[in-house]
Protein backbone atom coordinates (compact mmCIF):
# COMPACT_ATOMS: atom_id res chain seq x y z
CA UNK A 1 0.00 0.00 0.00
CA UNK A 2 2.86 1.95 0.39
CA UNK A 3 2.39 5.52 -2.06
CA UNK A 4 -1.22 4.71 -2.46
CA UNK A 5 -2.18 7.81 -0.10
CA UNK A 6 -1.64 10.84 -1.89
CA UNK A 7 -1.26 14.84 -1.29
CA UNK A 8 -5.54 14.85 -2.50
CA UNK A 9 -6.66 11.33 -3.18
CA UNK A 10 -5.77 8.02 -2.56
CA UNK A 11 -4.82 6.07 -6.60
CA UNK A 12 -2.67 2.96 -7.69
CA UNK A 13 -3.04 0.25 -9.62
CA UNK A 14 -5.68 -2.33 -9.39
CA UNK A 15 -4.69 -5.88 -8.30
CA UNK A 16 -0.92 -4.57 -7.15
CA UNK A 17 -1.64 -1.36 -4.75
CA UNK A 18 -5.50 -2.19 -4.80
CA UNK A 19 -7.99 -4.39 -3.56
CA UNK A 20 -11.94 -4.74 -2.43
CA UNK A 21 -10.36 -5.70 0.94
CA UNK A 22 -8.69 -2.42 1.57
CA UNK A 23 -11.74 -0.39 -0.22
CA UNK A 24 -13.74 -1.92 2.82
CA UNK A 25 -11.08 -0.79 5.33
CA UNK A 26 -11.25 2.84 2.86
CA UNK A 27 -14.89 3.12 4.18
CA UNK A 28 -14.81 2.11 7.20
CA UNK A 29 -11.78 4.84 8.29
CA UNK A 30 -13.39 7.85 6.39
CA UNK A 31 -16.41 6.97 8.61
CA UNK A 32 -14.11 7.32 11.90
CA UNK A 33 -12.11 10.10 10.30
CA UNK A 34 -15.06 12.26 9.55
CA UNK A 35 -17.17 11.45 12.24
CA UNK A 36 -20.18 10.70 9.44
CA UNK A 37 -23.59 9.81 9.90
CA UNK A 38 -24.29 9.68 6.14
CA UNK A 39 -22.30 9.58 2.95
CA UNK A 40 -22.95 10.08 -0.65
CA UNK A 41 -20.76 7.32 -3.00
CA UNK A 42 -20.15 6.79 -6.65
CA UNK A 43 -18.40 5.43 -8.90
CA UNK A 44 -16.64 5.92 -12.65
CA UNK A 45 -16.56 3.93 -15.72
CA UNK A 46 -13.68 2.07 -15.31
CA UNK A 47 -13.62 -1.60 -14.97
CA UNK A 48 -12.69 -2.19 -11.43
CA UNK A 49 -15.15 0.35 -10.06
CA UNK A 50 -17.96 -1.46 -9.39
CA UNK A 51 -16.50 -3.93 -7.40
CA UNK A 52 -14.66 -1.69 -5.58
CA UNK A 53 -16.94 0.57 -5.09
CA UNK A 54 -19.54 -2.68 -3.30
CA UNK A 55 -16.92 -3.16 -1.02
CA UNK A 56 -16.30 0.75 -0.15
CA UNK A 57 -20.60 0.68 0.63
CA UNK A 58 -20.27 -2.38 2.84
CA UNK A 59 -16.81 -0.95 4.98
CA UNK A 60 -18.73 2.23 5.27
CA UNK A 61 -22.23 0.66 6.18
CA UNK A 62 -20.17 -2.18 8.64
CA UNK A 63 -18.96 1.16 10.60
CA UNK A 64 -22.65 2.57 11.65
CA UNK A 65 -22.79 5.34 8.13
CA UNK A 66 -25.44 5.81 6.37
CA UNK A 67 -25.18 5.93 2.31
CA UNK A 68 -26.83 7.27 -0.73
CA UNK A 69 -25.37 5.37 -3.40
CA UNK A 70 -25.71 7.59 -6.71
CA UNK A 71 -24.31 4.86 -8.76
CA UNK A 72 -22.44 5.72 -11.89
CA UNK A 73 -20.93 9.57 -11.76
CA UNK A 74 -18.60 11.29 -12.89
CA UNK A 75 -16.60 13.43 -10.02
CA UNK A 76 -18.36 16.69 -10.23
CA UNK A 77 -21.70 15.10 -9.93
CA UNK A 78 -20.32 13.59 -6.96
CA UNK A 79 -19.06 16.88 -6.06
CA UNK A 80 -22.50 17.79 -6.49
CA UNK A 81 -24.34 15.40 -4.68
CA UNK A 82 -22.33 16.28 -2.06
CA UNK A 83 -23.17 20.22 -1.88
CA UNK A 84 -27.19 19.40 -3.03
CA UNK A 85 -27.68 17.17 -0.11
CA UNK A 86 -25.20 18.45 2.25
CA UNK A 87 -23.06 15.58 2.77
CA UNK A 88 -19.56 14.12 2.33
CA UNK A 89 -18.32 12.05 0.11
CA UNK A 90 -16.33 9.25 -1.85
CA UNK A 91 -15.99 9.00 -5.50
CA UNK A 92 -14.23 5.90 -6.90
CA UNK A 93 -12.37 7.19 -10.09
CA UNK A 94 -8.35 7.06 -10.85
CA UNK A 95 -9.58 10.72 -12.96
CA UNK A 96 -7.32 10.30 -16.41
CA UNK A 97 -4.82 8.12 -15.04
CA UNK A 98 -4.65 4.76 -17.58
CA UNK A 99 -7.07 2.23 -16.90
CA UNK A 100 -5.09 0.11 -14.72
CA UNK A 101 -5.22 2.59 -12.12
CA UNK A 102 -8.32 3.37 -9.68
CA UNK A 103 -8.40 5.02 -6.49
CA UNK A 104 -10.56 7.74 -4.45
CA UNK A 105 -11.63 11.02 -3.90
CA UNK A 106 -12.90 12.50 -0.80
CA UNK A 107 -15.00 15.73 0.52
CA UNK A 108 -16.79 16.37 3.81
CA UNK A 109 -20.56 17.82 4.79
CA UNK A 110 -21.08 20.39 1.74
CA UNK A 111 -17.99 19.60 -0.49
CA UNK A 112 -15.43 20.62 1.65
CA UNK A 113 -11.79 18.31 0.13
CA UNK A 114 -9.95 16.23 2.07
CA UNK A 115 -6.35 16.10 1.49
CA UNK A 116 -3.33 14.28 3.38
CA UNK A 117 -3.11 17.06 5.35
CA UNK A 118 -6.88 17.32 6.32
CA UNK A 119 -8.04 13.48 6.74
CA UNK A 120 -6.09 11.47 4.25
CA UNK A 121 -3.29 11.02 6.44
CA UNK A 122 -5.58 9.65 8.79
CA UNK A 123 -7.38 6.92 7.11
CA UNK A 124 -3.92 5.70 5.59
CA UNK A 125 -3.09 5.27 9.82
CA UNK A 126 -6.47 3.84 10.50
CA UNK A 127 -6.33 1.57 7.29
CA UNK A 128 -2.91 0.29 8.22
CA UNK A 129 -3.72 -0.44 12.08
CA UNK A 130 -6.71 -2.55 10.89
CA UNK A 131 -8.65 -2.41 14.35
CA UNK A 132 -11.97 -1.00 13.60
CA UNK A 133 -14.27 -0.67 16.34
CA UNK A 134 -17.41 -2.89 16.19
CA UNK A 135 -21.10 -0.88 16.04
CA UNK A 136 -24.46 -1.63 17.83
CA UNK A 137 -26.20 -0.69 14.16
CA UNK A 138 -24.93 -0.99 10.57
CA UNK A 139 -25.56 1.73 8.14
CA UNK A 140 -28.41 1.78 5.72
CA UNK A 141 -28.48 1.64 1.94
CA UNK A 142 -29.97 4.21 -0.26
CA UNK A 143 -29.98 4.34 -4.09
CA UNK A 144 -30.56 7.68 -6.25
CA UNK A 145 -30.36 9.25 -9.22
CA UNK A 146 -29.45 12.73 -9.21
CA UNK A 147 -29.12 13.44 -12.63
CA UNK A 148 -31.92 15.24 -13.19
CA UNK A 149 -31.05 17.45 -10.68
CA UNK A 150 -27.46 18.08 -11.66
CA UNK A 151 -28.82 18.78 -15.58
CA UNK A 152 -30.88 21.46 -14.34
CA UNK A 153 -27.93 23.08 -11.97
CA UNK A 154 -25.53 22.63 -14.90
CA UNK A 155 -28.02 24.51 -16.81
CA UNK A 156 -27.56 27.30 -14.92
CA UNK A 157 -24.57 28.38 -15.78
CA UNK A 158 -25.65 28.81 -20.07
CA UNK A 159 -26.36 31.82 -21.75
CA UNK A 160 -27.71 32.30 -25.33
CA UNK A 161 -25.33 30.15 -27.21
CA UNK A 162 -24.83 30.13 -30.44
CA UNK A 163 -26.87 27.15 -32.23
CA UNK A 164 -24.32 27.12 -35.63
CA UNK A 165 -21.54 26.86 -33.79
CA UNK A 166 -19.74 23.82 -35.23
CA UNK A 167 -18.14 21.90 -32.49
CA UNK A 168 -16.41 18.53 -31.86
CA UNK A 169 -16.41 17.02 -28.77
CA UNK A 170 -13.76 14.18 -27.75
CA UNK A 171 -15.39 12.12 -24.63
CA UNK A 172 -11.98 10.15 -24.41
CA UNK A 173 -14.94 7.11 -23.46
CA UNK A 174 -14.53 8.83 -20.06
CA UNK A 175 -17.45 9.75 -17.61
CA UNK A 176 -18.74 12.68 -19.70
CA UNK A 177 -19.82 10.58 -22.43
CA UNK A 178 -22.51 10.10 -19.28
CA UNK A 179 -23.26 13.01 -18.27
CA UNK A 180 -22.68 15.33 -21.53
CA UNK A 181 -25.14 14.11 -24.07
CA UNK A 182 -28.16 14.77 -22.47
CA UNK A 183 -27.92 18.18 -21.05
CA UNK A 184 -26.29 19.59 -24.03
CA UNK A 185 -29.65 18.12 -26.24
CA UNK A 186 -31.48 19.93 -23.29
CA UNK A 187 -29.91 23.22 -24.10
CA UNK A 188 -29.90 22.24 -27.82
CA UNK A 189 -25.91 22.28 -28.53
CA UNK A 190 -24.87 20.11 -31.77
CA UNK A 191 -21.83 18.54 -31.50
CA UNK A 192 -19.53 15.99 -33.68
CA UNK A 193 -18.99 13.40 -30.75
CA UNK A 194 -15.31 11.29 -30.50
CA UNK A 195 -15.20 8.27 -28.75
CA UNK A 196 -18.47 8.58 -26.92
CA UNK A 197 -18.94 5.31 -25.70
CA UNK A 198 -18.24 4.72 -21.97
CA UNK A 199 -15.43 1.97 -21.80
CA UNK A 200 -13.72 1.46 -18.85
CA UNK A 201 -10.26 1.05 -20.72
CA UNK A 202 -9.64 3.52 -22.50
CA UNK A 203 -8.66 1.83 -26.11
CA UNK A 204 -8.27 5.41 -28.00
CA UNK A 205 -6.04 7.51 -25.80
CA UNK A 206 -5.70 8.21 -22.09
CA UNK A 207 -8.36 10.46 -21.22
CA UNK A 208 -6.27 13.00 -20.04
CA UNK A 209 -6.43 17.04 -22.22
CA UNK A 210 -3.31 17.92 -20.34
CA UNK A 211 -1.56 15.77 -22.50
CA UNK A 212 -0.53 16.95 -25.98
CA UNK A 213 -0.35 13.55 -27.49
CA UNK A 214 -3.71 12.80 -26.29
CA UNK A 215 -5.55 16.04 -28.25
CA UNK A 216 -3.99 15.11 -31.49
CA UNK A 217 -6.98 13.42 -32.82
CA UNK A 218 -9.21 16.37 -31.96
CA UNK A 219 -6.85 19.00 -33.39
CA UNK A 220 -7.18 16.91 -36.82
CA UNK A 221 -10.60 16.17 -36.37
CA UNK A 222 -11.12 20.03 -35.92
CA UNK A 223 -9.54 20.51 -39.37
CA UNK A 224 -10.82 17.87 -40.88
CA UNK A 225 -14.68 19.00 -40.65
CA UNK A 226 -14.17 22.75 -40.17
CA UNK A 227 -15.40 23.08 -36.91
CA UNK A 228 -15.33 26.04 -35.26
CA UNK A 229 -13.86 24.98 -31.91
CA UNK A 230 -12.91 21.44 -29.91
CA UNK A 231 -13.36 20.34 -26.63
CA UNK A 232 -11.46 17.40 -24.63
CA UNK A 233 -12.66 16.18 -21.34
CA UNK A 234 -10.86 14.06 -19.08
CA UNK A 235 -11.97 10.81 -17.59
CA UNK A 236 -13.85 11.67 -14.66
CA UNK A 237 -15.25 14.91 -15.95
CA UNK A 238 -13.52 17.71 -13.76
CA UNK A 239 -11.03 18.91 -16.36
CA UNK A 240 -11.24 20.21 -19.68
CA UNK A 241 -9.13 21.57 -23.05
CA UNK A 242 -10.29 23.37 -25.90
CA UNK A 243 -8.56 23.18 -29.55
CA UNK A 244 -9.85 26.48 -31.64
CA UNK A 245 -10.67 25.93 -35.17
CA UNK A 246 -7.12 25.89 -36.32
CA UNK A 247 -6.82 22.97 -34.56
CA UNK A 248 -4.17 24.55 -31.99
CA UNK A 249 -4.78 24.33 -28.05
CA UNK A 250 -5.82 26.80 -26.26
CA UNK A 251 -3.77 27.05 -23.13
CA UNK A 252 -5.81 26.58 -20.17
CA UNK A 253 -4.23 29.59 -18.26
CA UNK A 254 -5.65 31.46 -21.08
CA UNK A 255 -8.60 30.01 -20.81
CA UNK A 256 -8.32 31.44 -17.01
CA UNK A 257 -7.68 35.04 -18.46
CA UNK A 258 -11.17 35.10 -20.93
CA UNK A 259 -12.82 33.71 -18.39
CA UNK A 260 -11.87 36.32 -15.56
CA UNK A 261 -12.81 39.23 -18.34
CA UNK A 262 -16.74 38.47 -18.88
CA UNK A 263 -17.11 37.44 -14.49
CA UNK A 264 -15.70 40.68 -14.05
CA UNK A 265 -17.68 42.42 -16.28
CA UNK A 266 -20.59 41.21 -14.44
CA UNK A 267 -18.88 41.18 -10.88
CA UNK A 268 -16.35 43.98 -10.16
CA UNK A 269 -14.06 43.78 -7.69
CA UNK A 270 -14.23 39.92 -6.58
CA UNK A 271 -11.33 37.95 -5.93
CA UNK A 272 -10.51 35.37 -9.00
CA UNK A 273 -7.88 32.79 -8.06
CA UNK A 274 -5.37 31.39 -10.04
CA UNK A 275 -2.55 28.73 -10.03
CA UNK A 276 1.10 29.80 -9.40
CA UNK A 277 1.62 28.00 -13.25
CA UNK A 278 -0.54 30.20 -14.82
CA UNK A 279 1.03 33.20 -17.36
CA UNK A 280 1.52 35.90 -16.37
CA UNK A 281 -1.74 37.43 -18.40
CA UNK A 282 -3.76 36.25 -16.13
CA UNK A 283 -3.57 38.74 -13.24
CA UNK A 284 -2.94 41.10 -15.39
CA UNK A 285 -6.27 40.66 -17.44
CA UNK A 286 -8.10 40.45 -13.69
CA UNK A 287 -6.01 43.04 -12.17
CA UNK A 288 -6.80 45.25 -15.59
CA UNK A 289 -10.48 44.59 -14.84
CA UNK A 290 -10.81 45.55 -11.82
CA UNK A 291 -10.13 42.11 -9.87
CA UNK A 292 -8.43 41.05 -7.26
CA UNK A 293 -5.95 38.53 -8.79
CA UNK A 294 -5.16 35.63 -6.05
CA UNK A 295 -2.44 33.34 -6.51
CA UNK A 296 -2.60 29.77 -5.08
CA UNK A 297 -0.79 26.76 -4.60
CA UNK A 298 -1.27 23.97 -7.20
CA UNK A 299 -3.95 21.14 -6.41
CA UNK A 300 -7.93 21.51 -6.14
CA UNK A 301 -7.91 21.07 -2.27
CA UNK A 302 -5.57 24.12 -1.42
CA UNK A 303 -7.52 25.91 -4.61
CA UNK A 304 -10.62 25.34 -2.77
CA UNK A 305 -9.53 26.44 0.23
CA UNK A 306 -7.91 29.38 -0.85
CA UNK A 307 -11.54 30.52 -2.54
CA UNK A 308 -13.37 30.23 0.69
CA UNK A 309 -10.60 32.37 3.13
CA UNK A 310 -10.85 35.37 0.34
CA UNK A 311 -14.17 34.68 -1.25
CA UNK A 312 -13.45 34.03 -4.79
CA UNK A 313 -16.15 33.61 -7.58
CA UNK A 314 -13.73 31.79 -9.86
CA UNK A 315 -10.34 30.12 -10.24
CA UNK A 316 -8.66 28.00 -12.81
CA UNK A 317 -5.65 25.69 -12.88
CA UNK A 318 -3.31 25.26 -15.51
CA UNK A 319 -4.34 21.31 -15.35
CA UNK A 320 -8.02 22.87 -16.75
CA UNK A 321 -9.68 22.85 -13.75
CA UNK A 322 -12.30 25.72 -13.30
CA UNK A 323 -13.58 26.06 -9.91
CA UNK A 324 -16.98 27.99 -9.73
CA UNK A 325 -18.27 29.53 -6.12
CA UNK A 326 -22.22 28.76 -7.46
CA UNK A 327 -21.01 25.25 -7.94
CA UNK A 328 -20.37 24.71 -4.55
CA UNK A 329 -16.40 26.27 -5.17
CA UNK A 330 -16.06 22.80 -6.92
CA UNK A 331 -14.66 22.17 -10.25
CA UNK A 332 -16.43 21.09 -13.56
CA UNK A 333 -15.68 20.80 -17.16
CA UNK A 334 -19.09 20.60 -18.30
CA UNK A 335 -20.02 24.42 -16.63
CA UNK A 336 -16.76 25.49 -17.55
CA UNK A 337 -17.78 24.07 -21.39
CA UNK A 338 -21.05 25.68 -21.06
CA UNK A 339 -19.64 28.91 -20.06
CA UNK A 340 -16.85 28.94 -22.79
CA UNK A 341 -19.58 28.49 -25.13
CA UNK A 342 -22.04 31.35 -23.95
CA UNK A 343 -19.05 33.92 -24.28
CA UNK A 344 -17.59 32.83 -27.13
CA UNK A 345 -21.41 33.25 -28.52
CA UNK A 346 -20.95 37.03 -26.43
CA UNK A 347 -17.58 37.77 -28.09
CA UNK A 348 -19.20 36.93 -31.54
CA UNK A 349 -15.68 36.12 -32.78
CA UNK A 350 -13.67 33.33 -33.31
CA UNK A 351 -11.79 30.91 -31.12
CA UNK A 352 -8.40 31.92 -32.44
CA UNK A 353 -9.42 35.50 -32.71
CA UNK A 354 -10.44 35.80 -29.07
CA UNK A 355 -7.34 34.25 -27.62
CA UNK A 356 -5.13 36.25 -29.99
CA UNK A 357 -5.31 39.29 -27.22
CA UNK A 358 -4.34 36.70 -24.09
CA UNK A 359 -1.18 35.53 -26.25
CA UNK A 360 1.27 37.80 -24.85
CA UNK A 361 3.92 36.06 -23.70
CA UNK A 362 5.99 32.94 -24.71
CA UNK A 363 6.38 30.12 -21.95
CA UNK A 364 8.70 27.02 -21.75
CA UNK A 365 5.79 24.72 -20.30
CA UNK A 366 7.19 22.23 -17.64
CA UNK A 367 10.46 21.52 -17.86
CA UNK A 368 11.63 18.58 -15.26
CA UNK A 369 15.42 17.52 -14.16
CA UNK A 370 15.91 14.68 -11.62
CA UNK A 371 17.53 15.62 -8.65
CA UNK A 372 19.09 14.34 -4.79
CA UNK A 373 17.95 16.96 -3.04
CA UNK A 374 15.23 18.90 -4.32
CA UNK A 375 15.06 21.27 -0.86
CA UNK A 376 18.48 22.29 -1.39
CA UNK A 377 18.36 23.44 -4.98
CA UNK A 378 14.74 25.22 -3.86
CA UNK A 379 16.66 26.83 -0.96
CA UNK A 380 19.83 27.83 -3.34
CA UNK A 381 16.78 29.70 -5.67
CA UNK A 382 15.68 31.29 -2.82
CA UNK A 383 18.82 32.75 -1.19
CA UNK A 384 21.33 32.77 -3.38
CA UNK A 385 19.72 33.83 -7.21
CA UNK A 386 17.71 36.17 -8.36
CA UNK A 387 17.53 38.19 -5.69
CA UNK A 388 16.84 41.52 -7.59
CA UNK A 389 12.99 40.22 -8.69
CA UNK A 390 10.29 41.91 -8.30
CA UNK A 391 7.78 39.80 -6.85
CA UNK A 392 8.92 36.61 -4.97
CA UNK A 393 6.40 33.76 -3.82
CA UNK A 394 7.89 30.38 -2.23
CA UNK A 395 4.76 28.84 -0.60
CA UNK A 396 4.80 26.17 -3.28
CA UNK A 397 8.68 25.86 -4.52
CA UNK A 398 10.08 29.20 -5.69
CA UNK A 399 8.22 31.77 -8.13
CA UNK A 400 10.37 35.16 -9.25
CA UNK A 401 9.06 37.55 -11.13
CA UNK A 402 10.64 40.16 -13.46
CA UNK A 403 9.32 43.31 -16.01
CA UNK A 404 9.96 41.11 -18.04
CA UNK A 405 10.15 37.40 -17.41
CA UNK A 406 9.76 35.08 -14.77
CA UNK A 407 10.38 31.23 -13.29
CA UNK A 408 8.88 29.00 -11.22
CA UNK A 409 10.72 25.40 -9.63
CA UNK A 410 8.74 23.23 -8.08
CA UNK A 411 9.05 20.11 -6.92
CA UNK A 412 7.04 16.73 -7.69
CA UNK A 413 5.04 15.72 -5.13
CA UNK A 414 5.65 11.82 -6.02
CA UNK A 415 9.00 11.91 -8.14
CA UNK A 416 12.65 13.05 -7.21
CA UNK A 417 12.12 15.53 -9.95
CA UNK A 418 11.78 19.33 -9.87
CA UNK A 419 9.54 21.19 -12.72
CA UNK A 420 10.86 24.77 -14.17
CA UNK A 421 8.46 27.00 -16.07
CA UNK A 422 9.88 30.24 -17.85
CA UNK A 423 7.66 32.76 -19.09
CA UNK A 424 9.33 35.65 -21.44
CA UNK A 425 8.45 38.18 -23.33
CA UNK A 426 10.54 36.81 -26.45
CA UNK A 427 10.93 33.81 -27.07
CA UNK A 428 15.08 34.23 -27.06
CA UNK A 429 14.81 35.54 -23.74
CA UNK A 430 12.74 32.64 -22.49
CA UNK A 431 15.36 30.18 -23.91
CA UNK A 432 18.34 32.31 -22.21
CA UNK A 433 16.70 31.83 -18.94
CA UNK A 434 15.18 28.47 -19.17
CA UNK A 435 19.30 27.74 -20.22
CA UNK A 436 20.53 29.63 -16.80
CA UNK A 437 17.93 28.51 -14.69
CA UNK A 438 18.92 24.50 -15.58
CA UNK A 439 22.28 25.09 -15.09
CA UNK A 440 21.75 25.82 -11.74
CA UNK A 441 18.98 23.21 -10.95
CA UNK A 442 21.60 20.40 -12.81
CA UNK A 443 25.12 21.64 -11.69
Amino acid sequence: MAGIFKAYDIRGVYGEDLSEDLFYKIGRAFVIMAGAKKLVVGHDMRLSSPHLSQSLIKGIIDQGCDVVDIGLASTPMVYFASGFLNLGSINVTASHNPAKYNGCKFTRDGTIPVSYDTGINEIERLVNENNFPEVEQKGKLEHKNVKSEYSDHVKKFAGDINKDLKIVIDFGNGMDSYTVPPIFWELDINYIPMYDKLVGNFPNHEANPLNPDNMKDLQEKVKEVNADLGIAFDGDGDRVGFVDEKGEIVSNDLTTAFFSKHILAENPGVAICYDLRSSLVVPEVINANGGRAEITSVGHTLIKQKMRDVDALFAGELSGHYYFKENFVADSAIIAAVKFLTLLTKEGKSVSEVFSEYRKYVSSGEVNSEVQDKDAIINELKGEHYLDAKEVHDFDGVLKRYDDWWFLVRPSNTEPLLRLIVEAKTEELMKEKVDELLNIIRK
